[in-house]
């Protein structure tokens, strides 16, 4: 059997700091969460808040070489637990997400962060400096710009549609070509689908990302593209990805085969090419049982606790 999920992972990962345009920052660490800032006139927005206030803060220190300006915004791609609940660090004035991602935190937020505490120990940096749940203060459904000030011009923040979650957000820099895209792009990192909707994901909500044009793309894990063409590769690996997935998995389900044959196939098609990337086989046994539950017609997918985690993991993995 192999190890739950991420728990064997305990190793330190090399942290670093990019400057992607004048005072737009990402930090990237081999594969782990990835996070960002954005320089307006006289205050920052920082995108995502890591797991724990204490793991905030040590992204906070590293910002901190390069502005001193004060967090005005704090904005929340989505609602799992090790984007969100390190929030309390930031002392932002205004806390964003999607509104739907309003209300997955108040339906499953709890769980969420149990089962992301299993999976991932070594990203819950002094878990107990967790204050509790994060919730948003200002919320919208389509769009919604901030002015930076100056000559820097605006961030946009977008929905795309249902892709990784309900509520997933994207940032984009119209004037820098600068696009942070959450989970919903993955840079040669795997794809966690756990709470997904494969179906729009992998078509329209990754062609209204494309169609943005972005130059540089900092995904939700994994290096941070630059150029036009490795913006779409990275685009068209998460979208190959899901594609591969959806037709190994399909494939099974549609002969009434059984979840453990489909995840096999799907593990046996995705691995020549994803294995050796950042939490493959973490995600995968989480990825085809939400997929499956899609199959069976399960539109809204299913809260994972603790518990469940360990029943699919044990069964699949």
């Amino acid at each position: 059997m192999k190890p739950f999920a991420s728990s064997a992972d305990l190793s330190a990962k090399t942290e670093t700091l990019e400057i992607l345009a004048d005072g737009v920052y990402a930090l990237t660490a081999e594969g782990d969460p990835n996070v960002g800032a954005i320089e307006a006139e006289d205050f920052l927005i920082a995108f995502e808040a890591r797991a724990t206030p204490v793991a905030a803060r040590a992204w906070l220190d590293k910002l901190r070489e390069h502005t001193t300006k004060p967090v005005r915004y704090l904005v929340l791609s989505h609602y799992h637990a090790v984007r969100v609940l390190g929030a309390s660090a930031f002392g932002a004035d205004v806390i964003i997400t999607h509104d739907t991602t309003r209300a997955l935190i108040e339906e499953r937020g709890r769980e969420d962060w149990e089962s992301e505490f299993g999976r991932m120990p070594r990203l819950f940096t002094e878990p107990g400096s967790i204050p509790g749940l994060t919730r948003p203060d200002v919320t919208f459904s389509d769009r919604l710009t901030i002015d930076l000030g100056g000559d820097r011009g605006e961030l946009v923040l977008q929905y795309c549609g249902r892709g990784h979650t309900a509520g997933d957000i994207v940032a984009w820099l119209p004037k820098q070509r600068v696009l942070f895209a959450g989970d919903l792009v993955e840079a040669q990192a795997a794809l966690y689908t756990g709470d997904a909707f494969h179906t729009d994901w992998s078509t329209s909500t990754l062609d209204r990302v494309k169609e943005f044009g972005a130059e540089i793309l900092v995904g939700g894990r994994g290096a941070v593209p630059r150029g036009r063409e490795a913006v779409h590769a990275a685009i068209e690996q998460t979208r190959n990805f899901l594609l591969v997935l959806r037709e190994e998995v399909g494939a099974v389900h549609a002969r009434g085969g059984t979840v453990a044959e489909a995840f096999r196939a799907a593990h046996d098609a995705l691995a020549p090419q994803y294995g050796r990337w950042p939490i493959f086989e973490h995600c995968l046994p989480f990825d085809v049982q939400r997929l499956w539950d899609e199959l069976d017609g399960i539109d809204w997918p299913r809260i994972w606790t603790a518990e469940r985690d360990r029943e699919v993991w044990d069964s699949l993995a």
